[in-house]
């Protein structure tokens, strides 16, 4: 999920005399509705490619150009009402994250490893790619794309 819009834009969602506690709940609040949209729109249509991919009507690549396909299309939506891209690509990413849950839990069973060091890794992994291409920093895209897949993963 390198760049989906490649635009960078930063945001501050809180002027200089608002606390940090307030704009931690601002951004929370704001995250958390993003994902009562993001989720569904993405859970359905990945659904029924990994459906196609399982049942032999799509190869990898063909799987990996859809899902990235599906990915810019959400991307793009959500920039058309308004959501800035940094903030859009934290709630795809997030959303990837709580849709990989099954995945992420399988891949622990598989190699032993507790779950947690698991979703570490991919949580680390998509908030460098967040922090890379939307300007914002690793440490507080990882605390965002944690909080969102503790709240939505299973």
């Amino acid at each position: 999920m390198r760049g989906l819009s490649g635009q960078e834009q930063g945001s501050s969602d809180s002027s200089p005399d608002q606390g940090a506690g307030y704009s931690f709940l601002k951004e929370t609040l704001m995250n958390n509705q993003l994902m009562e949209i993001v989720l569904p729109r993405l859970a359905r249509p990945l659904y029924h490619q990994l459906q196609q991919y399982q049942s032999g009507q799509m190869d990898d690549d063909q799987f990996t150009r859809s899902f990235e396909s599906l990915l810019r299309r959400q991307h793009v939506w959500l920039a058309k009402h308004g959501v800035p891209a940094a903030r859009a690509a934290l709630a795809i990413h997030g959303a990837v994250l709580v849709l990989s849950a099954p995945g992420m839990k399988a891949e622990a069973e598989e190699t032993g490893e507790p779950l947690e060091i698991v979703e570490f890794r991919a949580v680390q992994e998509a908030a460098a790619d967040v922090a890379e291409n939307y300007g914002i920093r690793e440490s507080q895209a990882a605390r965002i794309l944690t909080g969102l897949l503790a709240r939505y993963g299973d």
